[in-house]
């Protein structure tokens, strides 16, 4: 990944956290972690009746590095997203039922709300006073981005996985 917005100091607006893959040029306003966070917590909330599930299964099914995911993972542990055990039998279970965790949360976990308040040109001050070019339509978008993560759950994302049986990760690369 690199970051569109190359600046020497971090900032907390929302189009320095845009991101750009190299590999296909689409350009994500969410990052890989949050990205892998939410397939993950969809992946434990559709697994039924486990009590934990393996990271190294997660990771395997997921196609996700096993390094990164144990970090991304230990955000929404330390969000109370997800219980960790450590051990033969260990892994990461929901901390809640499903229907309670939205996926507001597991982005707010992750990545932050940003993404729900700030201007997408990262203007400081953006707002109906004194607005960006983009301030309608994303204001509009936002408002929409915001509803929908705070009303969809986990519950909802593991029954239409299991139901439509949808993939959740990237296929593997083939040689």
């Amino acid at each position: 990944m690199q970051e569109i917005f190359a600046q020497k100091k971090k900032s907390p607006y929302i189009a320095d956290k845009v991101l750009r893959n190299p590999k296909n040029n689409i350009v994500m306003v969410l990052s890989k972690a949050c990205i892998y966070g939410i397939q993950a917590a969809i992946y434990v909330a559709s697994v039924k009746d486990v009590g934990y599930v393996s990271i190294q299964e997660i990771s395997e099914k997921l196609n996700i590095s096993f390094h990164f995911l144990t970090k991304v993972l230990q955000q929404l542990t330390q969000a109370g997203i997800l219980n960790s055990y450590r051990g033969p039998k260990g892994g990461v279970a929901l901390a809640k039922q499903s229907e309670h965790i939205s996926l507001y949360n597991v982005i707010a976990a992750i990545d932050g709300t940003d993404i729900f308040t700030e201007c997408m040109l990262g203007l400081p001050g953006c707002g109906i006073a004194t607005p960006c070019p983009a301030h309608d339509s994303w204001a509009e978008m936002r408002s929409k981005l915001f509803t929908i993560c705070h009303r969809t759950t986990l519950r909802d994302l593991a029954e239409k996985a299991n139901q439509y049986n949808v993939r959740l990760a990237n296929l593997p690369l083939t040689v």
